[in-house]
């Protein structure tokens, strides 16, 4: 796969000028995505009579409220720049001291600035007593291609051109380079008091609250309920997007039936005002009950529907043309794919409760890619037909078929310049088209990664 290339590799190019890569008009998905930015515009949110939420800081909120003699902090944002900043527009507001932090979950994003709050009189740091479970699965596996794969779903090594938003967050660079559970905090805070009960009601600073034991996005979620000021902060079980049920930077399963239980107990507390894990505050008691109960009753379908296409005998293959979210709550805009990703659910469900095995037979032991490859090379004709196929699908406009034809190619010659080249622009035109931010990135990103891995030969 050599020289027989050079003419056809021309002749790509020369088609995919007039092709969707280059075209100035956005994309449906581009123009939402650009949209979405207004969410994550910076600033600070009176939300009650004494609680205030900043967001467009770093890439979550994070929420303080006003006490008699001390402040609660809700999550302290992915990293110490984007903490301070937000403490001291805070501090525009109150200068009494932080007397709680509440952790709703372990990610990174939500945690990592908390050192920024902290002053001479050290807070009550309240979390779950399972607080980092999802980190924990991973620390003793020395699975560092979590980290590559975070950074490509995160968009973290793409030029600020390439970027828009992350769906439920601005693009944001991390200081330490992007890695999936620390943010980059200067230094880690741990939880002071922990809690084990379903629900466990506190009081700091005079304020009441309740914190509640919730699985979903995480095992060790919770939400925090104000019941006098009727606002609850739900962490990263709500927010304005459809779930991320399954990210693709790659995590152990996450509960999609108790990621609906969370979201129906949110929904009975009567809340006036929802603070979500990403995204702006809904504000309006009708309006809260309606996203909550949305948001639960898509989930619900999701997984029942799912499990229904199981029964059937159906593949991930199959269950994901199978599986579609009715249209009145598919089109509501707080479901809309711009971070999970209901394919991706789909598929995360049949391997959580079934496993890698989808049931056909031929899978036990399949071809390797590379004897795969070398029979599919021969039905095209040999390997510079095939190439040609990958170019011809691109310009026709089929990018999916084009990048899977390359992964042949790629499979019979790894060092080959002209399949990278083809795949990368392949995953140029998949990434213009996709809403969902974090495939998107990984598109992108990928295709930067094939791109110079071609210049570099």
């Amino acid at each position: 796969m050599k020289n027989p290339f050079k003419n056809l590799l021309f002749t790509a190019l020369a088609a995919l000028a007039t092709s969707s890569i280059s075209s100035a008009q956005d994309s449906d998905a581009t123009r939402l995505l650009k949209e979405r930015s207004a969410e994550f515009q910076e600033d600070v949110i009176k939300v009650a009579h004494n609680v205030y939420v900043a967001v467009g800081f770093g890439v979550s909120p994070s929420s303080m409220i006003v006490g008699t003699d001390g402040v609660i902090i809700v999550d302290t944002m992915i990293d110490m720049d984007s903490a301070a900043r937000a403490l001291a527009a805070f501090r525009k507001i109150t200068d009494k001291p932080v007397k709680g932090i509440i952790f709703t979950h372990s990610h990174g994003d939500h945690i990592s600035g908390a050192s920024a709050f902290i002053g001479a009189e050290p807070p009550q740091v309240w979390a779950r007593d399972n607080f980092g479970a999802e980190a924990r699965t991973f620390s003793g596996a020395f699975m560092t291609i979590q980290n590559v794969r975070g950074a490509r779903q995160g968009g973290f090594k793409l030029p600020p051109e390439k970027r828009i938003n992350n769906g439920v967050a601005k693009a944001y660079y991390p200081k330490r380079g992007g890695e999936v559970f620390s943010g980059g905090g200067s230094e880690k805070v741990e939880p002071t008091h922990t809690f084990s009960e379903p629900r466990k009601q506190i009081e700091i600073a005079g304020v009441k609250i309740d914190l509640v034991a919730v699985d979903g996005e995480t095992s060790d979620a919770l939400y925090v309920w104000l019941p006098n000021q009727k606002v609850l902060f739900s962490g990263d079980n709500f927010y304005k997007s459809w779930p991320n049920a399954y990210a693709i930077r790659g995590t152990p399963y996450r509960d999609i039936r108790s990621w609906a239980q969370a979201d129906d107990a949110m929904a009975k507390e009567g809340a006036e005002v929802l603070v979500p894990g990403h995204t702006r505050p809904i504000i309006g008691k009708a309006e809260v009950k309606q996203a909550l109960t949305d948001y639960r009753d898509a989930i619900r379908f999701v997984f029942d529907k799912t499990i229904e296409g199981i029964n059937k005998g159906m593949t991930p293959d199959m269950l994901v043309g199978y599986v579609k979210l009715p249209a009145e709550l598919a089109e509501k805009d707080y479901l809309l794919e711009y971070y999970g990703n209901v394919e991706w659910a789909v598929r995360a469900i049949f391997d959580g409760y079934l496993g890698w095995f989808d049931g056909n037979p031929s899978n036990l032991f399949p071809l390797p890619p590379e004897e795969e490859a070398r029979r599919m090379a021969k039905l095209a004709g040999g390997e510079v037909a095939l190439l040609k196929l990958a170019q011809q699908a691109l310009a026709d406009g089929d990018a999916q078929w084009s990048a899977q034809l390359c992964d042949h190619l790629l499979a019979l010659n790894r060092q080959a310049s002209e399949p990278k080249l083809i795949k990368a622009d392949a995953l140029t035109v998949l990434a213009e088209k996709l809403l969902t931010a974090t495939g998107r990135n990984y598109y992108l990103t990928y295709a930067q990664e094939l791109r110079a891995a071609a210049k570099n030969q």
